[in-house]
């Protein structure tokens, strides 16, 4: 079973309804008690940081959500708002602290083209940093969908899955261990995003 994590703030329909195409068993947590008994967790979300955090504590999901991602090792994807919660910090409207899980802050997108618009809102390349099994079956650059102002910046390279190009560097996807995000919304990015969600149900973390 895999469970959508509903803090109040995501497109859970449209991933559940993806998951329910791909002949996936999913249900929408509004519980944290309920986290336990998923065998993989996916939490989505649009919106700003603080809200996001302050509705995570408030609901009861972080403790949680650290026991199943970080002592029990499960597998855990995060969609856009949901990825920028896994970092260390975030400076989107003041300075916020996040889940920790990366080494990273969550800062505004400064394009050097003045001519590209924040949000990035719209279809872009990914170009991956390294191989990673929800990447298995897509093109070295595929076009996925995107809709944000702020991304994540790693210190540590490593967990630097993929990124694009949107008037400099911008991190579209990380990995570490039993835990994968995207920047982009595979919910939304048709055959490739499909593939993605498809290879996360099959991803032995």
């Amino acid at each position: 079973m895999i469970g959508i994590i509903d803090y109040g703030m995501g497109n859970l329909l449209s991933v559940f309804n993806s998951l329910e195409y791909l002949g996936a068993e999913a249900e929408i947590i509004s519980d944290p008690v309920k986290i336990g008994s998923m065998e993989r967790i996916i939490i989505p979300g649009v919106g700003a940081f603080g809200d996001c955090m302050r509705n995570l504590t408030e609901k009861g999901f972080v403790e949680s959500l650290n026991e199943f991602a970080l002592a029990r090792k499960k597998p855990v994807l995060g969609i856009c708002l949901g990825m920028q919660a896994m970092a260390t910090r975030s400076f989107e409207g003041g300075e916020f602290k996040g889940l920790g899980w990366f080494d990273a802050e969550v800062v505004k997108i400064i394009p050097d083209d003045p001519k590209l618009k924040v949000p990035q809102i719209g279809w872009n390349n990914i170009i991956r940093k390294k191989e990673h099994p929800i990447l298995t079956g897509i093109p070295e650059s595929p076009d996925l969908y995107f809709v944000h102002s702020f991304h994540m910046r790693c210190n540590n390279r490593e967990d630097l899955l993929a990124v694009c190009d949107y008037g400099g560097e911008v991190t579209a996807a990380v990995s570490k261990g039993n835990i994968c995000a995207t920047q982009f919304h595979p919910e939304k990015s048709q055959d490739y995003g499909l593939k993605i969600l498809k290879n996360f149900l099959s991803w032995k973390a």
